[in-house]
């Protein structure tokens, strides 16, 4: 019994070993592509679609964080009946439940972070070109403001989210997984409008239950 132990120790030591260094990789592979994007794309547009990037940005990270949150509020029971019943989303679900710390962390720490980091660099962009196109202006001031208008969006973005996300979880999540499962059969080569669709009424008391 000591070595079956010794032995489910091990695997999980080492499958969070693997998860660490996933996790790190994921990270630097997107954070350096969305850095050298909107870097590239920012030198050729104007202020106003540089703005229109970051608020992207931070969105990004704002609908990141609702389905992290979402996900650790989750309950995988509704969807135990639909799965049951060959819907391919109920199984997407509960097993994004059943990997809620992962899930979170990659939604939250992961996408949230970088588009966090990412939108302070933006931010740095667009006082670089507000002062160019109005050199008399204050540095220090349209920094500051700058920098407030990010913060103030991205935690308040957050914390509404954050309500939401606990109160509709299940709702979120069922919509999460119909990307997910739209992506997997584009991946496998099927046309993704060709499956049936579940009547909204019945998925929404099946998801109540």
């Amino acid at each position: 019994m000591g070595t079956s132990n010794k032995n489910k120790n091990s695997k999980q030591e080492n499958g969070e070993r693997r998860w660490l260094i996933t996790i790190v990789i994921t990270t630097f592979v997107i954070s350096g592509t969305v850095s050298l994007i909107s870097e590239s794309t920012l030198s050729k547009v104007n202020i106003l679609v540089a703005l229109a990037i970051l608020f992207g940005i931070i969105l990004l990270g704002v609908v990141f964080d609702i389905v992290g949150t979402a996900v650790t509020a989750g309950d995988e029971t509704p969807f135990h009946s639909m799965a049951s019943k060959r819907v391919p989303e109920a199984k997407i679900v509960v097993k994004l439940i059943r990997n809620a710390s992962k899930v979170s962390n990659f939604c939250n720490d992961v996408i949230g972070d970088v588009a966090g980091i990412i939108s302070g660099s933006v931010g740095v962009v667009i006082v670089s070109k507000i002062l160019q196109a109005k050199p008399n202006l204050n540095q220090i001031l349209i920094a500051a403001t700058i920098s407030a208008v990010i913060a103030a969006m991205t935690v308040g973005g957050k914390a509404m989210g954050k309500k939401v996300a606990i109160s509709k979880s299940n709702d979120i999540l069922f919509s999460v997984s119909k990307i997910i499962y739209f992506f997997q059969l584009i991946g496998k080569g099927k046309n993704p409008f060709k499956n049936k669709k579940i009547d909204i009424k019945n998925k929404k008391q099946l998801i109540q239950k």
